[in-house]
């Protein structure tokens, strides 16, 4: 059975800011492809400690994909938590997501997308 959580490290070789949409784009279309009902984004928090910039223009591009219908919702690794109302309806489509390591670790260095 394919797993329904695909990850996908986006900050693995140091990209730009700019470059973090695309990535974000293809870990989404992989994802699908492979049949995953969530993809977990690793894009990091920011070598600074202010929350970098690819954390935002990852989260401000997953808002938009969002208002357009393109994925059902993202949650940002600090409100992942069993105690945040998205956060349980995304495990009635993912169940898998229980599972997940930085579940209530409240990681601002990752973000959890619905398809």
């Amino acid at each position: 059975m394919p797993t329904q959580v695909h990850t996908a490290n986006i900050k693995a070789d140091m990209p730009t800011a700019d470059q973090a949409p695309g990535r974000v784009k293809f870990a989404l279309e992989t994802g699908k492809r492979m049949g995953a009902k969530a993809v977990k984004i690793i894009h990091g928090y920011g070598s600074t400690g202010q929350g970098g910039r690819i954390r935002t223009a990852t989260r401000r591009d997953l808002a938009d994909r969002k208002q357009k219908g393109l994925i059902r919702d993202f949650i940002p690794g600090e409100d992942f938590s069993i105690f945040n109302t998205a956060t349980l309806q995304a495990f009635a489509l993912c169940p898998e997501l229980r599972q997940d390591p930085d579940l209530d670790r409240h990681n601002n260095g990752v973000t959890i997308v619905l398809l």
